[in-house]
């Protein structure tokens, strides 16, 4: 008899978008030259899943026990908080940067900690033989005898290595080097990251088995694959940092188990991360007194404050139209700021070029960060410094009105203690919270008057 004719797809490799006829530009996204041929899978379909050995039911939602769920710690405090209080049995854990910038060396870092619990972990390398991975495990001084190490792209191997070991963690280190020997694209795929990463789910559901994947970024600083791929799992973490300065930053842009603000900041050493338990003294370390358009702004990042300093320099533009860069921080948000300050102020700005920079390589994305950029940018162009014991905080208006920001009193004790004298808040924040001894709160309600009083004529 002879045997059926598997049908024949194309498939985008930048969105996953298939369709039954090739076409040079994908309707879904807009990519051109991405569809691939792609040949049916011969399976009928996967086992699905349920998060108990119950059979699936649907229950009344007055009637579900709301149990937390069980975590386990690591012995890095600034993993656990980034996590939403340590790894829960069961998730599925996606962590992307750089090449180069410490995923493996975390991972690694993470699975030696865990087996001192009496955990067993499998630590599956895609990229690495498992010699090579003995070598970098000797050079960050990890070892245990519930740290197994497996060597495999294929993953039906590793699904029965996973039943052999029967294992507490998984890491697959990367999605990207793994493939499904029923599809038939290129390891990396859209199509095999899509199906491998939902067979891990399946298995990390079902055996109840935390599952850290690594996965590559793409040159904008993506996760590399699908969209689809962030959506499937339960935390997605970013790797940050530049790779030729030591601070690495670990944040959480989903978790279904916690906060998505939180961040943990990490140095690379040659023993492998250490973390940086008070990350506000690293980023003022290399502060110069006296030096015009520097500032320090207490800046939230989920529940912890961090002060930053942020520079600005403003010179006399050599071309028609005036250059403006922000490392750090939002292009529009600069540009918005000294729209502002032309207009509100008088300041004259139209003909300068501004370099602006968040200092230590952070990243900062809120509100309240707006004060100490615009008193930054005057600090420069007047070429006037700032107090060195002085601190920044808060919104700015377009009609150059200073708002209220959040967690104002958590703000102004990291302030204060490392040493800030005079914090310049809007004075809508002002109220009945404890103010620091030694500390004067300085209460503005327009960027004039801010600027009046941080830098006197």
């Amino acid at each position: 008899m002879a045997k059926a004719k598997r049908s024949v797809k194309f498939m985008c490799q930048e969105c996953g978008y298939e369709s039954p006829k090739w076409m040079g530009k994908c309707p879904n996204c807009g990519a051109w030259n991405q569809m691939v041929e792609m040949l049916e899978p011969t399976k009928k379909g996967r086992s699905s899943f349920t998060h108990t050995d119950e059979a699936a039911a649907a229950v009344p939602i007055t009637k579900i026990t709301s149990d937390n769920e069980p975590r386990f710690l690591t012995q890095m405090p600034e993993l656990n908080r980034v996590l939403g209080g340590g790894v829960v049995q069961g998730s599925m854990v996606l962590v992307g940067g750089d090449p180069g910038i410490g995923k493996s060396t975390l991972l690694l870092q993470v699975s030696a900690q865990l087996t001192m619990t009496g955990k067993r972990v499998l630590y599956i390398s895609g990229e690495e033989s498992v010699k090579q991975t003995k070598l970098r495990a000797e050079r960050l001084l990890v070892t245990g005898d519930n740290l197994y190490v497996y060597a495999e792209t294929n993953l039906e191997a590793i699904q029965q290595t996973i039943q052999h070991v029967k294992p507490d963690f998984v890491i697959i280190d990367s999605i990207q080097t793994v493939y499904h020997p029923d599809v038939t694209s290129a390891a990396g795929s859209v199509s095999q990251v899509r199906e491998c990463t939902a067979e891990l789910m399946r298995i990390a559901k079902g055996g109840n088995i935390a599952v850290f994947i690594v996965g590559h970024v793409t040159k904008e600083g993506a996760i590399a694959g699908p969209r689809m791929l962030e959506h499937m799992v339960d935390t997605v973490l970013y790797f940050e940092g530049e790779r030729h300065h030591a601070y690495r930053i670990l944040r959480a842009v989903k978790n279904r188990f916690g906060s998505t603000n939180e961040i943990g900041i990490f140095e690379m050493r040659d023993i492998g991360l250490v973390e940086v338990a008070n990350p506000s003294e690293v980023f003022l370390e290399e502060r110069l007194d006296g030096a015009s358009g520097s500032t320090v702004v207490v800046s939230m990042e989920g529940t912890r404050p961090i002060l930053v300093e942020i520079q600005a320099l403003i010179s006399p533009t050599m071309f028609g139209n005036a250059k403006r860069m922000a490392t750090g921080m939002d292009h529009n948000k600069v540009s918005l700021i000294m729209a502002v300050l032309e207009k509100r102020v008088g300041l004259l700005l139209q003909n300068q070029d501004a370099y602006l920079k968040a200092a230590g390589g952070v990243k900062l994305d809120e509100p309240a960060i707006d004060l100490a950029v615009a008193v930054s940018i005057a600090s420069s162009y007047n070429d006037k410094p700032t107090k060195s014991t002085d601190c920044f905080i808060g919104e700015i208006g377009l009609t150059g009105e200073i708002r209220r920001v959040s967690r104002i009193e958590q703000r102004v004790q990291e302030a204060a203690k490392l040493g800030f004298k005079r914090i310049f808040i809007p004075a809508n924040n002002q109220g009945e919270w404890k103010i620091p001894k030694d500390v004067s709160i300085i209460g503005v309600t327009t960027l004039g008057d801010a600027l009046s009083k941080a830098l006197p004529k």
